[in-house]
């Protein structure tokens, strides 16, 4: 029998806050020191109150807004109880019946992935285990949380990780969060089943739910996603029973493990938070000044630049994706002379693009376009392209006069002129040293004479060589031919 694969994702995001959830202390959870970010409202002293963050609020309407969410007209928080070392008021202020945003979706493949909700909570505080016992650090405690889930339309490893990835973008993009996996800061659950295919598609004829957890990185997700759904495939054709269970994932064994089975939901005795207020959504003030703070977004951007600049793919999504690259990308091109000729334009944003992409982020080596220790203005950087274009520097000299722009933030024409870097452009002197080559290289000019064209890439090779890179490798290449032609 074939099977349909069901699978829907929970994603919880830490958002970028100068304070936590319900209380004043700073939203640091890099913060080495433990439990030095903690007050009484976060570690849930009696008699303490919490307040509502504002911020954190904008930024879950904000987030709604951009995935197509309904905004109910009233929200509220409710306390969800259960007891948990790392929980220190014995429950945990989230979201139940009332979220603050419903209904949504983000379109991924031409295909709309339907959003359930998403609800705000604060985070829980962080176990550290070793061998005498474990520790807590309350430093997380009370960090704004929002959670995201996804209705079941995802049927694939790989689908889930593209979902997983646009919404780390548009995050970004919003400054909702840095959303980095590897710290944390995103978190991405995935509840998985199977059913025949060719049955109707309602929760009725679902498989047995298993969830995954433990998923640190998108290609954790995809992976765990994919070893589920064959291990699942083998335990129903093998005629046995899914458990609905929460499983782990092992990275370096490329296996999902059992840790407890979930025979029935747990039950948290929700009920609405006493100490805070219902949310009233429908103030029209607010809204106005969210959807002024939305910028362009992933999607918006892919289809302008690609009609703007007419990029490849590659270079089109690693714009996209580098958001400090692209906007780079934009000033250097904008800096090129008006009225330029088509062509001209074109090879010219080719070049920065491709130069952007592979030489300055080799020096770059995962840093930052935007850091204070970058120093290339997007001015040099045209006029060093416009150089290359109009042939006056040679790619190997490209090579060292970027470097030398990096180091030193130097004009490039000034580099060039301090340095001695012009091309040679004197056919006298191009002669001369194509004739030294010669001399030296007789087996090569032979080879050459009896039609192996691999010959002439040598000799161009020894005159680039003798030349420190500073002759026209078109010209040499001519120049070569005509003199060997010419004493055949």
């Amino acid at each position: 029998m074939e099977y349909q694969t069901i699978i829907g994702l929970e994603i919880h995001v830490e958002l970028k806050t100068k304070t936590k959830m319900f209380c004043a202390c700073l939203n640091d959870p890099d913060e080495k020191r433990p439990n030095f970010n903690i007050c009484p409202i976060c570690l849930g002293h009696p008699g303490t109150l919490p307040v509502i963050n504002r911020e954190a609020v904008k930024k879950v309407i904000k987030t709604g807004q951009v995935l197509n969410c309904q905004l109910p007209q009233f929200s509220k928080f409710d306390r969800k109880n259960y007891f948990y070392p790392d929980l220190p008021k014995g429950y945990q202020i989230s979201q139940y019946d009332e979220p603050f945003c419903i209904n949504g979706y983000l379109d991924i493949d031409d295909r709309k992935i339907r959003i359930r909700r998403i609800h705000l909570e604060e985070d829980t505080g962080r176990l550290i285990h070793e061998k005498e016992g474990s520790l807590i650090d309350f430093n997380r405690a009370g960090i704004p949380l929002m959670e995201l889930v996804t209705e079941p339309d995802i049927h694939s490893g790989k689908e889930a990780r593209v979902f997983a990835q646009e919404l780390q973008l548009i995050l970004r993009y919003l400054a909702i969060s840095d959303a980095d996996m590897e710290k944390g800061q995103m978190r991405v659950e995935v509840n998985i089943s199977l059913m025949p295919k060719g049955q109707a598609l309602s929760e009725s004829n679902f498989g047995t739910k298993v969830e995954i957890k433990n998923l640190n990185s998108f290609k954790s997700v995809e992976r765990a996603v994919d070893y589920e759904i064959k291990r699942q495939t083998e335990t129903l054709e093998s005629e046995k029973k899914i458990i609905q269970e929460t499983r782990g994932w092992n990275d370096v064994r490329g296996e999902t493990f059992s840790q407890r089975e979930k025979e029935e939901a747990h039950d948290y005795r929700y009920f609405p938070e006493p100490d805070l207020p219902v949310l009233c959504l429908g103030v029209s003030e607010i809204l106005k000044e969210i959807k002024k703070e939305i910028p362009e977004l992933p999607s918006q951007k892919r289809k302008r630049l690609k009609k703007e600049y007419q990029l490849d793919e590659k270079s089109l999504e690693l714009f996209v994706q580098n958001k400090d690259l692209g906007e780079y990308f934009e000033k250097v091109v904008s800096e090129f002379e008006s009225g330029l000729l088509k062509e001209k334009l074109s090879k010219l944003i080719k070049l920065s693009a491709n130069y952007l992409i592979t030489d300055l982020q080799g020096l770059l080596q995962g840093k930052n376009i935007d850091g204070q220790d970058f120093l290339i203005t997007p001015e040099n950087f045209s006029e060093f392209i416009t150089l290359i274009e109009e042939g006056k520097i040679s790619s190997k000299i490209a090579k060292m006069v970027l470097k030398e722009m990096f180091k030193t933030g130097a004009d490039p024409s000034n580099i060039i002129e301090k340095k001695e870097l012009s091309l040679i452009t004197s056919q006298t002197e191009i002669e001369n040293i194509i004739k030294e080559v010669i001399s030296k290289n007789q087996k090569a000019v032979e080879d050459f004479k009896k039609g192996k064209e691999s010959a002439i890439t040598f000799l161009i090779g020894q005159v680039m060589s003798i030349s420190k890179g500073k002759a026209s490798p078109e010209i040499v290449s001519k120049t070569i031919r005509e003199i060997l032609t010419k004493n055949k």
